[in-house]
């Protein structure tokens, strides 16, 4: 039987309202242009790529101000590290994105504060290791940072094979999560006005999330999120090994 661990990093008020905030802005950033009727598209765009950039600042400016014990940040250090490693491996690959499953498991294990913090500090390094740093990053770094913390966040009374079901539907779900977050930030401005995909700038709701819908789906990287994350998950499920149990550390 698997025996789960405590959480090795809790949020106390102050962080976990200061992450809040920062997520909350990040999701603006997603989200904006069901929200905002502005017909200046470049501008609304700028803005939030520094909104969610000042997010990120933000969230990183809080988790270093955190006192987390030498265990916890040696744990987190190298699971970041091989995330990150493991990241260049599945690009461009369908049904190869060997990061996703040791991020979900391992915030599976050590909890949704571990995930959150995992997930920003491996794509960050997986960044700097391929070069990939633009507007994109912090949009990028808030997605992963969700999936993980909504996988710490999963029941922990669940064990056995509704455990291994549980995480299988969740691979699914984060799949198509991260998959819509990314379509979404880019968007309003991959295409060009006119088409039947493209952002109506000021334009009725119901009209450009229908317009989004048909964007996503006909877009082939919402099969590329679904196919790496689901097949990769079920696969590492059976090779889990009990994990240990960690001091708890209080972040602050």
């Amino acid at each position: 039987m698997t025996t789960l661990t405590p959480d090795i990093v809790r949020f106390k008020f102050k962080s976990t309202l200061v992450l809040i905030f920062a997520s909350s802005l990040s999701m603006l950033g997603f989200i904006w242009p069901f929200i905002f009727k502005s017909n200046d598209v470049p501008r609304m765009q700028l803005f939030f790529w520094s909104a969610v950039a000042a997010a990120f600042v933000l969230a990183i400016v809080e988790i270093s101000n955190a006192r987390l014990d030498a265990k916890s940040v040696a744990l987190l250090g190298i699971l970041a590290a091989i995330i990150a490693a493991l990241r260049p491996l599945g690009a461009g690959a369908v049904g190869i994105e060997p990061m996703w499953f040791l991020l979900i498991l391992s915030a599976r294990v050590f909890g949704a504060s571990f995930g959150f913090l995992l997930g920003i500090i491996a794509m960050s390094a997986s960044a700097m290791i391929t070069g990939g740093i633009g507007p994109w990053l912090s949009y990028q770094v808030f997605a992963a940072a969700w999936v993980g913390a909504l996988a710490g966040s999963l029941p922990k009374k669940i064990r056995g094979h509704k455990e291994i079901v549980m995480l299988i539907i969740f691979s699914i779900f984060a799949a198509l999560f991260f998959g819509i977050l990314m379509d979404l930030q880019f968007w309003p401005w991959v295409l060009a006005s006119g088409t039947q995909l493209s952002f109506i700038p000021g334009g009725e709701l119901s009209e450009n999330i229908s317009r989004f819908i048909n964007f996503h789906f006909v877009s082939i990287s919402n099969a590329y999120y679904f196919y790496r994350t689901c097949e990769l998950t079920k696969g590492s499920l059976t090779t889990s090994a009990k994990p240990i149990r960690p001091r708890t550390s209080i972040v602050s």
